[in-house]
């Protein structure tokens, strides 16, 4: 027999900031590993999870993708797995 919970959350409005700015984050950063992939696949190579990770790391340290410093890196990890 499984059991099923059923919850619902209501975050409050600087909770509901903070999970959209993380939302935000990820998924910038999987379609920016997903761009990478693609075009490692067009010049028939391979992309290993650990170059993505070092390729985050550098972005994050640009100007243009500071932004991704100030959400939990977790967050930015998972959404390259």
């Amino acid at each position: 027999m499984q059991l099923r919970y059923n919850f619902r959350l209501y975050p409050t409005v600087g909770q509901q900031q903070s999970l959209a700015q993380a939302f935000g984050c990820a998924r910038v950063v999987f379609n920016d590993a997903l761009a990478i992939r693609q075009q490692a696949f067009r010049e028939s190579r391979r992309v290993s999870d650990a170059e993505l990770s070092k390729l985050l790391t550098e972005s994050k340290k640009t100007p243009q993708r500071l932004w991704l410093a100030e959400v939990s890196a977790v967050v930015l990890q998972q959404a390259l797995a």
